[in-house]
């Protein structure tokens, strides 16, 4: 498998359902590799996101970019009620912070 399909974000976590583990991709969140053993449920995602990725090139569609390579800004842009938005103004002047501060500190 290529470089390309090294850098996307891999996850197991088990399936109380499927009575096996399951392998996800964050990339391609419509597949899935279910398996008896963690690795090869690991494994199983990784060679189907390869596939996936060759069948996308050969029919020439665009092709995800890893997360793990995207340019992030660091600015995020959240709608929130009213009053919502007084509370955390408030409650940032209580701990003495700006506003902006109090939020990123509360999403650690």
């Amino acid at each position: 498998m290529g470089k390309l399909i090294d850098r996307y974000t891999y996850r197991v976590t088990w399936s109380e359902e499927d009575q096996e583990y399951v392998g996800l991709c964050a990339e391609f969140p419509s597949l899935s590799w279910l398996d008896k053993s963690q690795q090869k449920a690991l494994s199983g995602i990784q060679r189907l996101v390869n596939d996936c990725v060759v069948d996308m090139q050969a029919a020439s569609e665009e092709v995800p970019q890893p997360f793990s390579i995207r340019h992030y800004s660091g600015k995020l842009s959240v709608r929130i009620t009213p009053e919502t938005h007084r509370m955390l103004v408030i409650q940032a002047a209580e701990s003495g912070v700006s506003l902006n501060r109090y939020i990123a500190s509360k999403l650690h």
